[in-house]
């Protein structure tokens, strides 16, 4: 083979391994839907600010719709060039701001956090759904899992008294058919609060499942349900 025929057998060999890299990472395994506790995240030292629209509902608002794999690892930031376009999303602004609301410091309308949530995590789903499919259907997700609704229904509510967790576990588990992963934090008097929690949601974004893998880190057998 001559040297025109090694740069061309190079040049394949290259552009195979780009393609199977770019196709990798798209390839997962299934979503975290993540839904926080406002009032959690509020209680702590770094505290938090109220978006511009106003102190959001008292009630669990989305995190991120974040592809994982089931080893525990996840992809991000899977492609530079489609950035977040909110024109692709006007009809859905109402509804993030109500339940997709951010907290972070300074105020504001909440365009840079779902910004950030669709370019590392949501890029990394568009071979199951576009950015529109990718908010509308967190929302959805959100809307189905009814947290607030379960957890109350089951005597535990956000009034700063403790509760157990598998009590919490065990509601979410009743309400939504599947075992939810739990993830708390603390607050300036170093309790440990319930922050966040985990559920599984299949390839196409749209189905609950059984988690393949629970999120890192333990939380206590008994969590504070913040007040907000």
């Amino acid at each position: 083979m001559g040297p025109k025929g090694w740069f061309i057998l190079k040049l394949l060999m290259f552009q195979g391994l780009f393609i199977s890299y770019s196709q990798d990472q798209e390839d997962f395994d299934f979503f975290y839907l993540v839904l926080q506790w406002p009032g959690a995240y509020c209680d702590t030292k770094r505290s938090c600010c109220y978006p511009t629209s106003g102190k959001p509902a008292a009630d669990f608002g989305i995190h991120g719709l974040w592809p994982n794999y089931n080893d525990g690892s996840y992809p991000s930031n899977c492609d530079p060039d489609s950035k977040f376009d909110k024109s692709q999303i006007t009809d859905l602004v109402s509804s993030l701001k109500k339940t997709w609301p951010t907290l972070a410091c300074p105020s504001n309308e909440g365009f840079k956090f779902w910004t950030h949530e669709w370019e590392k995590h949501g890029t990394c789903s568009q071979s199951a759904m576009d950015q529109h499919d990718y908010f509308e259907n967190a929302l959805k997700l959100r809307d189905r899992a009814n947290l607030l609704e379960a957890l109350t229904n089951s005597g535990i509510k956000p009034d700063d008294k403790f509760y157990d967790l598998e009590k919490i576990k065990n509601a979410i588990t009743d309400a939504i058919g599947f075992t939810p992963g739990i993830e708390c934090n603390k607050d300036p008097e170093r309790n440990d609060q319930l922050h966040q929690i985990y559920i599984c949601v299949d390839t196409s974004g749209t189905e609950f499942i059984e988690c393949p893998i629970f999120p890192r880190g333990r939380c206590p057998s008994k969590l504070q349900f913040a007040k907000f």
